[in-house]
């Protein structure tokens, strides 16, 4: 049975004439002390954070004064005692609590000021496990959640961004803060604390190499509040989780008006795509429209690559993201602002680079210091009615797969790396993909289609309107390679792809139809490599 209410109506306005405060962030915790003692706050301090008060000059009391109790084990247990907890949990106007607080000499406490241990950032460090477990905060979330459960008459401040709404708060009501205000500081402690322990079960799943544990929690940060979602009439925010895995999450936005969602899940698609490609070996440049990428390409410079990506699908390009693996130059930037582009995003820009693209007021360029480990587990969550689907990341990579020649002809040395490029971009391209590469560069992009066939056409029909466009004879899938993201269930899609003018494939094999596809293949003198991994992107 739950736990039956007294229904004892919670106050509007209550003063706030002791404050408990015990933070591990400092920041802006003086301001905030000195501003509450100037009120006629009580403040009640433990450790290090009373330490800091007192040598600003403020009187602060500790926290065993409270507890007639010393802090003991390093500090492990300094909070939890029943004059703290009494003290955040007592219903003052329950004559029952009241008495109890009476009897015990336990002194209400109206406001506590508690932020955690840095687990998160100990962990994303690479610390030993011992060290791990000792930033788990105990006493903190305890002090939270009991002042949370008691909003009624107990504020609780979880964020140092919160310090001036209190302050303002306490003016305006004369030295007390609202139950409306209470509940809302309450809510936001309950999410710090429920993400906090998100990121703790978290890790001890991955430490311990369980996959899909019993109970699964993820939590975040908001970082923005969007316009709208993917459409006008849906709301949206974007929530952050602390990985420091470079992208758009991590990214410094040097210019351009504020991402929307739509321009967040393209420019994630487009960065973790260009992050396959290595920038020791080669410069690389991905134009991504709708999350699927229009123009992949490879270049002895950015300009040379984004020249070749664009002639992939230049109608599609307009209004794209551009995603590279190295930093912006200028050489680059002036080719790319020719085109109605929404966001640039790369490791880096030359300050002659971040002059050019500022000529484009809306046009969002965006630096992450670093590419994205395409080999890097991770997990990727999806929303479905009732439930979520949950799944490593796919981190394969072509270069260690153990590729497998199926047919008579084998590809030649030109023909095996644009293979190889083309299942990188393959990998990144929505279900079912088709990909034509000639020369490292994309020349047809087939994707999303319920038909693998269909996919394959249409990627032809997108390199003939390419070539018309560039006024070539004739399209560049002539003599081209194609990749395929899963089997070819039939040969039909081969088939077509052979129409088209490819000269080799790549695809995972595994159809039960394997011997038609591979004697088709032969029969028109194809070259085929089977990878034996799948790529579905749906």
């Amino acid at each position: 049975m739950a736990v039956a209410a007294k229904n004892i109506p919670a106050p509007d306005l209550v003063p706030v004439r002791r404050a408990l405060i015990s933070v591990f962030d400092k920041t802006g915790l003086i301001d905030f002390a000195r501003a509450l003692a100037a009120a006629g706050v009580e403040l009640v301090s433990t450790g290090g954070t009373a330490k800091a008060i007192a040598e600003a000059g403020m009187v602060v009391r500790d926290v065993s004064d409270l507890t007639g109790f010393p802090e003991i084990m390093d500090g492990r247990v300094k909070t939890l005692h029943p004059s703290v907890h009494g003290a955040l949990l007592g219903v003052r106007d329950d004559p029952e609590h009241a008495a109890a607080m009476r009897d015990h000499g336990i002194e209400p406490i109206d406001l506590v000021v508690s932020n955690l241990y840095p687990f998160e950032d100990v962990r994303r460090s690479g610390a030993a496990y011992a060290s791990i477990v000792e930033n788990i905060d105990i006493g903190g979330p305890a002090m939270i959640r009991a002042s949370a459960k008691n909003h009624a008459y107990v504020a609780i401040v979880t964020d140092p961004e919160d310090y001036a709404s209190v302050l303002n708060a306490l003016e305006m009501n004369f030295g007390s803060l609202s139950l409306d205000f209470r509940k809302k500081l309450a809510a936001k402690a309950f999410a710090r604390t429920a993400t906090y322990d998100a990121a703790i079960s978290g890790w001890f799943a991955e430490a311990l190499e369980i996959e899909h544990p019993t109970w699964r929690a993820f939590g975040g940060r908001l970082d923005q509040v969007m316009r709208y979602g993917e459409n006008p009439h849906q709301s949206a925010g974007f929530y952050v989780d602390g990985d420091k895995r470079p992208g758009v999450a991590t990214a410094r936005q040097l210019q351009g008006k504020q991402l929307s969602y739509n321009n967040i899940n393209d420019t994630d698609a487009a960065f973790e795509l260009v992050g396959e490609f290595d920038p020791a070996r080669s410069a690389a440049v991905a134009i991504i429209k709708h999350a699927n990428p229009c123009g992949v390409a490879e270049g002895a410079s950015l300009k040379a690559a984004y020249a070749k990506a664009l002639a992939c699908d230049p109608v599609s390009a307009f209004g794209g993201i551009v995603a590279m693996n190295r930093i912006l130059d200028a050489e680059a930037a002036e080719e790319i602002v020719k085109t109605f582009t929404e966001v640039i995003i790369a490791p880096g820009a030359s300050e002659e680079a971040i002059r050019i693209v500022a000529v484009k007021k809306n046009l969002r360029l965006l630096v992450t210091g670093g590419l994205p480990d395409p080999r890097a587990a991770g997990t990727t969550v999806k929303s479905v009615s009732g439930g979520l689907l949950v799944q490593g990341r796919d981190n394969a990579v072509v270069d260690d797969l153990d590729l497998k020649v199926v047919t008579r002809r084998a590809p030649t040395p030109a023909e095996m790396a644009d293979l190889k490029f083309a299942f990188r971009i393959a990998k990144h391209v929505k279900s079912n993909a088709i990909v034509y590469v000639r020369d490292g560069a994309t020349v047809g992009i087939g994707a999303g289609q319920m038909s693998r066939v269909d996919s394959s056409r249409i990627a032809a029909r997108k390199a003939l309107d390419a070539a018309e466009a560039a006024g070539l004879a004739v399209p560049l899938t002539k003599g081209s390679v194609v990749a395929s993201d899963a089997f070819f269930p039939f040969a039909d899609g081969l088939l077509s792809a052979i129409e088209a003018g490819a000269t080799a494939v790549i695809q995972p094999g595994g159809s039960m139809r394997d011997d038609d596809v591979i004697a088709a293949a032969d029969a028109h003198g194809i070259a085929m490599v089977f990878t034996g991994v799948r790529h579905f992107r749906h």
